[in-house]
């Protein structure tokens, strides 16, 4: 084996986005040929955090590996066994805080790293995600060259930073939280992959997996409204990532929406 296919699944949003998983990945892992699947699961519980019920469903769709984000301790469950569940939430929160930033998936002979990261643009305070990442990616250098970043952030000129800062260092940086799938998925010069954002696994008729006639009413009328997961027929938005195996770089980036 000279290449992976890694296959990355965006944030899977409540029951919708847990149940077009299971209809689809397996599906899409035998099309493609994946090697490796990495699925982020922050709002999969109810659209706010993961619950060890949704971490096991995750996983019985075909999931390697789970990474996180802002919304990692919104279910407290998930301190009871983050340290157990094969899940990376970001390197750059609290260290006093359970679960690790970067994990090593055994392929085989071919290692694959994951590091989760966050972004400080437009969200919760945490610490520098440029530091967090190098620290971690270089950490992983020692074990493998196919890494794969899942950068959790708002801004898409502080993804694109991120981006070019590890490129040639990590086989992709892809970016995860807006829930809206970019085209500008990319192989920049030093052979890491990136796109902006891999986009939602959950709700098509939704305002980003929340249902649409709260968020209108706030919008329209600026009061306070409860948000709740839209039910419905569910869309699946990822990325395959083709890494050679011996230089980690990243042969091809296709971005997947079904």
């Amino acid at each position: 084996m000279s290449s992976l296919n890694i296959l990355f699944v965006g944030d899977v949003f409540g029951s919708s986005g847990r149940a077009v998983l299971a209809k689809m990945l397996p599906e899409i892992k035998c099309a493609y040929g994946v090697d490796i699947c990495i699925v982020n699961g922050e709002n999969a519980s109810h659209g706010r955090g993961l619950s060890m019920r949704s971490a096991d469903e995750i996983y019985l769709a075909g999931a390697d590996c789970i990474t996180m984000g802002n919304h990692t301790w919104n279910n407290n469950e998930i301190y009871r066994y983050i340290d157990d569940y094969r899940i990376v939430r970001p390197a750059n929160f609290a260290s006093s805080l359970p679960g690790r930033g970067d994990i090593l998936l055994e392929c085989g002979q071919y290692p694959v790293g994951v590091v989760n990261v966050q972004g400080r643009v437009y969200m919760d305070p945490c610490d520098n995600p440029f530091e967090a990442a190098y620290e971690a990616v270089s950490r992983l250098r020692e074990r493998t060259s196919v890494i794969i970043v899942d950068f959790h952030a708002e801004a898409s000129a502080e993804k694109a930073a991120m981006a070019f800062y590890l490129d040639g260092l990590v086989t992709a940086v892809v970016g995860t939280h807006t829930h809206v799938q970019t085209a500008d998925e990319k192989i920049l010069p030093g052979g890491t992959a990136f796109i902006t954002d891999v986009g939602m696994t959950g709700p098509e008729d939704s305002v980003i997996g929340m249902d649409k006639g709260a968020v209108i009413n706030k919008f329209v009328r600026c009061v306070p409204e409860r948000f709740s997961p839209a039910d419905g027929a569910g869309s699946l938005n990822a990325v395959l990532i083709t890494a050679d195996t011996q230089t980690g770089r990243a042969e091809n980036i296709v971005r997947i929406r079904l």
